[in-house]
């Protein structure tokens, strides 16, 4: 049984059939891709585990515990944690202050913005902070308002931050996407160290190929709300299908 266990999942909206029929393990301390062109259902699949949708059919359990009918901040305080496609941080703070804040919470369950007065001046919760500043190579930009930070450096703030609170499930919703190359590859190379460093499971959502094939162990690809096929990285390069609907052969090849 994986960490995380989807089955029989169907979710509808009107006429349109989002979901039907998911079904996914994702195995502890692995990293799982879900692929799929726009219109498969990955954000909506992704929205299931978080509490932000509902399924109509079907369960999602996270180590054998359902995550249904859960508000997100209590998915979160089970130990699931998201990156968004677009990187949520609090501009108009410094990196240190953004960082102190998922400490705070970790510390004592609350996320509260108007609270860091109150914590900064605490050892034990700076000390933590800066410890994940020093793991994401960012100590050096600890004054820096958030807001001026590069799309990379943006996105590795908040994989600390959600690091901080020392998730056992990461879920990344194409966290390279609006990324220059060199942010790309540093982003990767970000994500295998954590991958082999921590005590954690990657479940990623992306549609640069590069990053899938650099990262997933094992793929699962979405068409029309329904698994296609789920494989190692080398057998879904191979799938005829997946080749021709969703790869293509100039970026397999690549």
């Amino acid at each position: 049984m994986g960490i995380l266990e989807v089955k029989d999942v169907g979710k509808r909206f009107g006429g349109l059939q989002a979901l039907s029929n998911v079904n996914l393990s994702v195995k502890e301390n692995s990293v799982h891709a879900i692929i799929g062109p726009n219109g498969a259902g990955k954000s909506t699949l992704l929205n299931c585990f978080v509490g932000k949708l509902i399924p109509d059919t079907g369960s999602v359990l996270f180590e054998g515990q359902s995550l249904l009918g859960r508000k997100p901040h209590e998915i979160n305080q089970m130990g699931v944690s998201r990156v968004f496609q677009t990187p949520e941080i609090f501009g108009d703070l410094s990196v240190m202050e953004n960082m102190l804040i998922p400490c705070f919470a970790k510390r004592d369950g609350s996320f509260e913005l108007n609270a860091y007065g109150s914590v900064a001046s605490q050892r034990d919760v700076q000390d933590r902070a800066e410890q994940m500043l020093i793991d994401m190579n960012m100590i050096d930009k600890r004054e820096e308002h958030a807001a001026a930070l590069s799309r990379g450096d943006k996105r590795r703030l908040e994989i600390g931050m959600c690091l901080a609170q020392e998730p056992r499930l990461l879920l990344l919703d194409e966290p390279t996407a609006g990324m220059a190359r060199a942010d790309t590859n540093n982003t990767i190379d970000l994500l295998k160290e954590i991958s082999d460093t921590r005590d954690i499971t990657i479940a990623i959502i992306e549609h640069d190929m590069h990053v899938v094939f650099s990262l997933a162990q094992r793929i699962t690809v979405l068409a029309q709300g329904t698994p296609l096929v789920e494989d190692t990285p080398d057998n879904i390069k191979g799938h005829p299908k997946v080749r021709e609907a969703y790869l293509g052969e100039t970026q397999v090849a690549a």
